[in-house]
């Protein structure tokens, strides 16, 4: 076991041999060590290097000054050592790793972290050197699982900016990275309320084998948890090796003989864990190494990203639930059915609504659409639904609401617009009454099939005019006459003339026949839903006159 050494050089130490022998002194007394030192400042920068470490490192120490350890000496540019010394800072833990300083000097690396950077000891590591001697030299006779080309991983780093969500990134470093590598199982965990979580896997036949994982308290000595919390990767060549540095009721029975734990840190903080299994005995070679734990780099980048992007995903989701009808209420003499599909550009959250507010003996229906698809939008839409219901209970005309509608969304001062459809429903008559404020027309489908645009009466878009009117018109709805109220996104599209698009919706909604109204709702959203990118929200209101009271 090997004590830590005090950080002599990250900070002036206060009193001790420094103070007794001067700082001219002490410095002096570093230049002479037959090791190398080297400090490090909290951004890796380095601050201090004595002549053996500049002789080991084979530069000056003033070409060593101010810069990154990595960055400064070649041979110490691969992402592997940069992600040891963020380890070591993240755990505080005294971490080592050995480096090959070409044509063939091995030299030891030891970091003795504090909260204001690092001291790393530098000396030449003999027992590797002769370890190596009679090995082929670097490049020569690797394994193929390996060579991980550079074009494979500008790829990978490629297609995992585009992964949105948590399972593309599992499934992209399943198809990319695990075949690459050679390995034949996947695992990426995550934490949270002090817990290991597993976010996605592959190639674990066993389910037993996924829930040893699952649940796992960050507290317990598993080398998942391990890596989590130092940010070092560790690798294991084979079950016996795993055993011997972790307490049997901890070794994971999942039927595989070799392992890579790669940490993936993002940000300077570890998000989570990569765990590739091998089915056979599997040596990690220093180059392979720092392949891997590159890759675990790239990793935790999209990870990090597509974390945040799914609890935005479930935010908005979430919120637009929270403001849409949960169900509809039957109403007196009519059947309804809607269908709402979010914009699939920012948030997938929106201004469109849709509801129905039974008054007894008669009943309303509104649709509408607030300018935008994003949470501002999405809040006013929540405003104007819950303002529509309170003006029909109390009674008012439909033109009445739409004015008193009108006025609140210019009183609130938000400075965006909304169109709106309002209906009172009389089953009495079998008739509806409509008030239209800039909304697209309802199509109406009589019993014999037949469809029509109705060309109804209205005003300006709400938010706009505060003298703004809103004249009505009645419409008779014979018993199976079915109306459509549906909002601009489903009609609207880049390259289509409006006007073709809503022959083309009216000619579906006449072809389709007499079936229940969720299958018809689904029939007129279907080209929607097919679509590729929707840049608006879709709205859809069908009601259907059934001829009873």
């Amino acid at each position: 076991t090997v004590l830590p050494e005090p950080d002599l050089l990250a900070a002036p130490p206060a009193g001790g041999a420094a103070g007794t022998l001067g700082s001219v002194e002490a410095a002096r007394m570093v230049q002479r060590l037959p090791y190398g030192l080297v400090s490090l400042d909290l951004h890796g920068r380095v601050s201090f290097a004595n002549a053996a470490a500049a002789g080991l490192l084979g530069l000056p120490a003033g070409e060593l000054l101010g810069t990154r350890l990595w960055a400064s000496v070649p041979w110490l540019n691969d992402p592997m050592y940069e992600d040891r010394y963020r380890g070591s800072l993240l755990s505080q833990h005294v971490t080592s790793f050995v480096a090959l300083r070409p044509p063939g000097d091995w030299l030891s690396f030891r970091m003795y972290p504090s909260t204001t950077g690092l001291s790393v000891r530098i000396s030449r590591a003999r027992a590797v050197a002769e370890l190596g001697r009679g090995a082929p030299p670097p490049g020569e006779g690797s394994s193929p699982s390996s060579l991980v080309t550079i074009s494979q991983v500008l790829g990978l780093a490629g297609a995992l900016t585009e992964a949105v969500g948590v399972q593309d990134v599992v499934q992209l470093v399943a198809d990319e990275i695990v075949p690459a590598v050679g390995s034949q199982a996947l695992m990426i965990l995550g934490s949270e309320s002090g817990r290991l979580h597993v976010l996605g896997h592959r190639g674990y036949r066993d389910a037993r084998a996924v829930e040893q994982f699952h649940g796992t308290p960050l507290s317990a000595p598993t080398p998942s948890t391990r890596v989590l919390s130092t940010g070092a990767p560790a690798f294991f060549d084979s079950r016996q090796q795993l055993e011997r540095l972790y307490p049997s009721r901890y070794a994971v029975r999942d039927g595989f003989a070799a392992w890579a734990y790669l940490p993936l840190i993002a940000s300077g903080r570890p998000v989570g864990t990569c765990v590739l299994a091998y089915t056979e005995p599997h040596p990690f070679p220093a180059d392979e190494r720092a392949v891997l734990t590159s890759l675990g780099g790239l990793i935790a980048q999209a990870l990090e990203r597509a974390r945040l992007y799914d609890a935005k995903h479930r935010l908005a989701h979430g919120l637009q639930q929270a403001l849409l009808p949960r169900s509809l209420p039957r109403l007196p003499g009519f059947d309804a059915a809607a269908r709402y599909l979010p914009a699939t550009q920012g948030m997938e959250i929106g201004g469109d609504f849709y509801d129905l507010v039974p008054t007894r003996p008669t009943a309303a229906a509104v649709i509408g659409d607030v300018q935008g698809h994003n949470v501002t939008a999405a809040g006013l839409m929540g405003q104007l639904r819950t303002a529509v219901r309170a003006y029909t209970t109390v009674g008012q005309e439909p033109q009445e609401v739409m004015r008193s509608t009108n006025r609140l969304l210019i009183d609130l001062g938000v400075e965006l617009f909304a169109s709106c459809l309002y209906l009172r429903l009389d089953p009495a008559d079998s008739s509806a009454v409509m008030s239209r404020a800039g909304h697209p027309p309802p199509l109406l489908r009589r019993p014999d099939g037949r469809v029509r645009v109705l060309d109804l009466a209205g005003g300006p878009l709400l938010g706009i005019d505060p003298a703004a009117t809103y004249p009505t018109t009645r419409v008779d709805l014979a018993p199976g006459s079915v109306l459509a109220l549906y909002t601009d996104g489903l009609v609207e599209s880049p390259g289509v003339d409006i006007e073709d698009a809503l022959v083309e919706l009216g000619q579906r909604f006449g072809e389709v026949g007499d079936v229940p109204l969720g299958e018809l709702a689904d029939c007129l959203v279907q080209r929607s839903t097919v679509v590729g990118e929707r840049v608006d929200d879709v709205a859809v209101l069908l009601l259907r006159a059934r001829g009873d009271r």
